[in-house]
């Protein structure tokens, strides 16, 4: 259980030194990978995807086919580990579901109003336990920007609280959308509202707005999951999304959170990339990595 909180009175006091961000995330992006450290990296990524699809275009069909793929991911190549999770709307949880009963792989399912958050809380609450009792597994969340950027802290730890209730057993992640926040002052501020209100995850983005998962937010967001670790023990998870598209900041971002947290967060338990455009370029690198070749794209399932 989250300690109780009072986001007006107990967190004015923290700023970011942005400066200091930016050295230190640089520092992280000189990192040297060998061979056999960078295949192993590769593999942990591929098992900390969420493949996603939110478009308002979805159909069962293709939500069916991006669970086909979160199973087989290059079937040629065996021994590839599977991704995390998938992602859907609501009302394709039932679909994912079915596809996936006999994986372990996790279904997540956006709620409140994704991507704008622009509602009512009982729809948000209600959007929750629909998702919820379609079988997801996670609840990505997004909170009211708005809100916030109005200094209404304490009505955004109040709904993250009330999402966190509805989720049942599924754990939630909360979507900050720091590319709407301006600030990394207000991103430390909204990663911590977010932790005390209940998140099991803290998230950086819908992957609708840019900038996105920037390395600078991401080190940002790390901090205040290690800062209340180091109060509480207790351990929160961190899913940078949207930006990522490449193995090289892939392994920048793991070699970040290593450095940050320690390799107690390095699974898929708590630490995730919401980036399915990320897939294929980490499969092409681990068949370079392990054969000398490339694999022309062709070869690779369109996302």
């Amino acid at each position: 259980m989250r300690k109780s909180f009072d986001p007006t009175t107990m967190l004015s006091h923290i700023t970011v030194d942005k400066v200091g961000v930016e050295e230190r995330v640089a520092r992280f992006q000189t990192r040297s990978i060998k061979s056999e450290s960078k295949l192993q990296g590769l593999k942990m990524v591929l098992n900390m995807i969420d493949l996603t699809t939110l478009e308002g275009k979805d159909t069962p069909g293709k939500v069916q086919q991006m669970c086909y793929k979160a199973q087989h991911l290059h079937d040629v190549h065996p021994g590839l580990p599977c991704v995390a999770a998938v992602c859907v709307y609501p009302s394709m949880v039932g679909t994912a579901k079915k596809a996936l009963s006999n994986s372990s792989v996790k279904i997540a399912s956006v709620s409140t109003a994704f991507p704008s958050g622009q509602s009512t809380r009982e729809i948000k609450i209600s959007d929750t336990k629909f998702a919820a009792d379609e079988g997801a597994d996670e609840i990505d969340m997004v909170i009211s920007r708005g809100k916030f950027l109005a200094g209404e802290h304490s009505f955004v730890f109040d709904e993250i609280a009330a999402i966190k209730e509805a989720c049942g057993k599924a754990r939630l992640k909360v979507i900050l959308e720091t590319g709407e926040l301006s600030t990394l002052d207000n991103v430390r501020l909204a990663s911590d509202i977010a932790i005390h209100a209940g998140a099991d995850f803290i998230k950086t983005s819908t992957g609708k707005i840019q900038p996105a998962a920037t390395m600078q937010v991401t080190y940002t967001m790390l901090m205040a999951i290690k800062d209340y670790f180091d109060k509480t023990g207790i351990m929160v998870g961190m899913k940078p999304a949207g930006g990522i598209s490449t193995s090289k900041l892939a392994l920048h971002n793991l070699v970040m959170v290593k450095e940050v947290l320690g390799n107690a967060w390095l699974s898929n338990d708590w630490f995730r990339f919401g980036a399915s455009s990320l897939a294929n370029d980490v499969l092409m690198q681990i068949i370079k990595t392990e054969t000398g070749l490339y694999q022309s794209t062709d070869y690779f399932s369109i996302d």
